[in-house]
């Protein structure tokens, strides 16, 4: 990565740039009063991005200033244009917090250690750039972003979406924004109006000329700036051919024009710096020697403008550039490449060794390739995936061995798919398909599309894929076999039954002739056992195993690595939340969820994080915390913010219809359903049917309640009976259905029998009682429950119990249970079965006075009001800022807001406001 490419003798006219110049100086003056700013200048080529550039630089004399600029032969080189970024602000390293450091010493290769997460890198990035601009503000200007590597490009998209509190400014040049950058604020560069660009004309074209060559100059710049200064130059007395379609294009072919008139050892050393991405002089001159290039080669390219040999390597303009490269033969280019390889420490800087070696080579070359596969190792340690990707394809492209081309190919493919890449992935699994034969690289393929098809929440087809994986893979490995009929079960259970009948028995059947796992089981064999037997043989002969899968599952330790998203995905709801909820084990259910956010969130690992945060928000919301809830939600959407995504939210339908919020849940609701149908998930029919049960039995539509909860109790979901068992029951027995109410009785019983917990037997007995039993069940629910962390279903036991109790007139024991189910209620802002509870009172002839509403700080934005939170319970402002993935200097800015619109001065007067 070298500085940017620039003009060096001139610096180009600004014409009719008055209001560009004057939006930015407006972002510079808001980094003087201490607020950040983002903007994406875009354009053609040549319309005058980088002279805008030129303009904050010269206009920003008085702050700190870091330039860099995209090159486009680095595109596959992980952290590049990153590492160039913060190269002049290193030495605040050692003031990040050691996550953060160590992060970012892995990614840009200070140090060894486990792959970091790009957000966690992110993070250090916008902590540094804040410490940077603690002495005065700091601006940050990236020329040519359309040819930022990629994983540069997504960590300054994720600091320019968190750039609020810093007095940073960040200004990014480039063609077309790209999805990285998609949404920022940008500013559109266009041509010249005609007026303008016959004045620059005029500026620059001292000599008279012809009226038919100025127009046909003017009508060939389009008003592109660009090709105003330089279309003249290429006149060829008057007259030239237009062959290429844009001014862009005209204006690289009149630099060729250039470039050709100048001395062959001249056109060698500027095609020599053309294929060197660093812009390192002395490399550049070191190549030319080995090429024989004479001292005085560098004289006649600076002569005319076109380089300048400084400190860095500079061409005039990035067209320059390409015009010197392109201009070249295949073979001429092969010859660079191999004179910087030459020229490169192939121990100092192996990568960049390898990479010149990989284009100068004219055919496959296996020392080569392996070279660079060796490349991707060390791109892939430091988190950079897209260029391990790129590295991998490129050794395949120079592998001489067909079945090793393969190979390598479904490499590249696997570290596509951890990027994120899931198209590109694709397309390089087609190619290593079309090699030689080969029954495990086959199954080991079909594996890895099954997993894409997974994530790209298609999973009636993923199931499919990856049992027929899991049978081809089990001759060659059968630990990975097993995976995989792991993986298609998940599959087939997010599927659910109703979308594909029969399919999950015939994978708990394939996978129970599965050969066995390792000597020593792991818990994802366990865990497959136990669900295989779940799904054949019943939920009483699984449990033993359900248990056991427990057992090891709440044993694991997240590792290093890709371990932390194995751990996650058992660990989570996916798996050993669905396990507890069989078990009907709250405690088990409880710890997981809060592990997983720990794990998620100290592993920078922010997707996982947002499925943690929905699984510790449901858990809460079940043990009666709906507060703690909604702010699990709250930093689920706020991530979704940061990284570009929409907010995960699956338990955020149960938690509007706990609220008793009919306009929110109704319309979460719906969306889930129409996610489920588009995505052809019953699970989610799952869920949104739950949510639509709390909701109406909240607001005493209990048949609408009654529907929705059979539904989801018909389909028997794996983990769902401990939600809706008790949803179904209360619905039923209210609208005198006592056949519906015996059939969720009689599986409670036989759940109980199997798994005899006091979340399972606590909601067994309060069945029994809507099914007759009366107060002895009542009152052994309510001691069981007591004994949970179920408090959520304890007080609506209450409130059963009080009702069940008027209606036998007896009117005094029913207040009793009807003031404290009112009391729970309320204090959890479950405001529909409050309600219901204070009418029962009422009607007992207990004047009850309806629950004034606290007064809820509306002025507060969501993100004030999750910080104001946190800050309440205790954290410091860095924690705060590592939970939000914000700086500390944001949290700093964001709490000063909130004491200014609450009119307090302090964090403890937080603890008395309802926020």
């Amino acid at each position: 990565m070298g500085a940017a490419d620039r003009p060096g003798g001139r610096r180009p006219l600004l014409v009719d740039r008055q209001q560009e110049c004057a939006v930015l100086d407006r972002l510079l003056d808001e980094a003087r009063a201490g607020r950040g700013g983002v903007l994406v200048v875009h354009g053609d080529a040549g319309i005058g991005k980088t002279a805008l550039l030129d303009h904050v630089a010269e206009a920003a004399a008085d702050l700190h200033l870091v330039r860099v600029a995209g090159i486009e032969s680095e595109l596959e080189l992980a952290f590049a244009a990153l590492h160039q970024l913060c190269a002049p602000l290193l030495h605040r390293l050692p003031r990040l917090p050691a996550p953060q450091r160590d992060a970012l010493d892995t990614a840009f290769g200070l140090r060894s250690g486990p792959a970091p997460d790009g957000f966690l890198v992110g993070l250090a990035v916008l902590t540094l750039l804040s410490e940077a601009s603690g002495d005065r503000p700091l601006v940050c200007l990236v020329d040519d972003g359309h040819w930022l590597d990629r994983t540069s490009s997504r960590v300054l998209a994720f600091v320019a979406r968190r750039l609020v509190a810093e007095p940073v400014a960040l200004v990014i040049a480039a063609r077309e924004p790209g999805d990285d950058l998609r949404g920022l604020p940008v500013l559109k560069v266009d041509g010249l109006p005609d007026e303008h660009a016959r004045d620059l004309l005029a500026s620059v074209v001292r000599s008279p000329l012809d009226e038919r060559v100025r127009e046909r100059v003017l009508g060939e710049a389009r008003g592109n700036p660009l090709a105003l200064l330089e279309l003249p130059r290429d006149t060829a007395d008057g007259l030239w051919l237009s062959a290429e379609p844009s001014p862009a294009g005209r204006v690289e072919r009149a630099f060729r024009r250039q470039i050709d008139a100048l001395p062959s050892g001249t056109r060698l050393l500027l095609r020599i710096a053309a294929a060197d991405p660093v812009g390192d002089p002395a490399r550049v001159w070191r190549a030319g020697r080995l090429l024989g290039v004479p001292a005085e080669a560098a004289t006649a390219a600076v002569a005319a403008d076109l380089i300048e040999f400084s400190t860095w390597v500079r061409f005039r303009h990035p067209l320059v550039r390409s015009a010197a490269y392109r201009a070249a033969s295949l073979a001429e280019r092969q010859e660079a490449h191999g004179a910087l390889a030459g020229a490169t420490d192939p121990d100092a800087d192996p990568d960049r060794h390898a990479w010149h070696q990989a284009r100068a080579a004219p055919g496959p070359d296996e020392d080569i390739a392996a070279a660079l596969a060796r490349s991707a190792g060390r791109a892939q340690a430091r988190g950079g995936l897209s260029a391990a990707a790129a590295f991998l394809d490129q050794a395949a492209t120079l592998t001489p061995d067909p079945a090793r081309r393969a190979r390598r190919l479904l490499d590249a493919a696997r570290t596509k798919r951890d990027a994120g890449d899931l198209q590109a992935a694709l397309d390089l699994l087609a190619a290593a398909d079309a090699g030689p034969p080969d029954d495990r690289r086959a199954a080991e393929a079909r594996h890895l599309r099954g997993q894409i098809t997974l994530e790209q929440r298609r999973s009636r087809e993923a199931a499919g894929l990856l049992s027929g994986a899991a049978r081809q893979l089990a001759p060659f490995d059968a630990g990975l076999a097993r995976e995989a009929y792991m993986q298609a079960l998940g599959a087939a259970i997010w599927t659910g039954e109703s979308e594909q009948p029969g399919v999950l028995r015939e994978i708990a059947t394939a996978a129970r002739q599965a050969p066995p796992g390792p000597p020593e089981p792991r818990a994802v064999d366990m865990l497959l056992d136990a669900f295989a037997i779940r799904l054949t043989d019943g939920h009483a002969a699984a449990a033993p195993s359900l248990a056991n899968a427990l057992r090891l599952i709440l044993a694991l330790e997240p590792g290093a690595g890709r371990d932390v998203g194995r751990f996650l995905w058992l660990a989570g709801y996916r798996a050993g939340g669905i396990v507890a909820g069989e078990l009907w084990d709250d405690e088990a259910w409880h710890t997981l969820a809060t592990r997983q956010v720990e794990v998620a969130r100290g592993a920078g690992a922010l997707v996982q994080l947002q499925y943690a945060l929905n699984f510790l928000a449901w858990a809460n919301i079940e043990g009666g915390d709906l507060a703690a809830a909604g702010e699990l939600l709250d930093e689920d959407r706020l991530i979704g913010e940061a990284i570009g995504a929409r907010p995960i939210g699956y338990c955020a339908p149960a938690l509007a219809a706990w609220r008793g919020d009919e306009g929110v849940a109704t319309e979460l609701i719906e969306m889930t359903n129409r996610l489920a149908a588009a995505q052809g998930t019953g699970r989610y029919r799952t869920l949104a049917d739950h949510a639509s049960a709390v909701l109406h039995n909240g607001l005493g539509r209990h048949a609408a309640a009654r529907d929705a909860a059979r539904r989801a109790f018909e389909r028997d979901e794996l983990g769902y009976d401990a939600f809706v068992a008790a949803e179904l029951a209360e619905a039923a027995s209210r609208t005198g259905d006592p056949d519906l109410v015996t059939a969720v009785r009689e599986r409670m019983a036989r759940r109980c029998r199997a798994t005899p917990t006091e979340w399972a037997l606590g909601t067994e007995a309060c069945v029994r009682a809507l099914d007759g039993g009366g107060d002895e069940a009542f009152r052994e629910s309510i001691e069981r429950l007591g004994r949970t962390r179920r408090r959520a279903q304890l007080a609506r036991v209450h409130l059963l119990y009080g009702e069940w109790l008027r209606r036998e007139r007896r009117r005094a024991d029913s207040r009793k249970h009807l003031r404290i189910a009112y009391a729970k209620l309320s204090a959890m802002r479950a405001d529909g079965f409050a309600e219901r509870a204070r009418r029962e009172l009422a009607a007992t002839g207990e004047s009850v006075r309806k629950r004034a509403a606290d007064t809820v700080v509306l002025e507060l934005t969501a993100q004030e009001a999750q910080i104001a939170r946190l800050a309440r319970a205790g954290l410091s402002n860095p924690e705060i800022s590592t939970r939000l993935f914000i700086s500390p200097r944001t949290v700093e800015w964001h709490l000063g807001n909130v004491f200014a619109k609450l009119d307090i001065s302090s964090r403890r007067q937080l603890r008395t406001l309802p926020i």
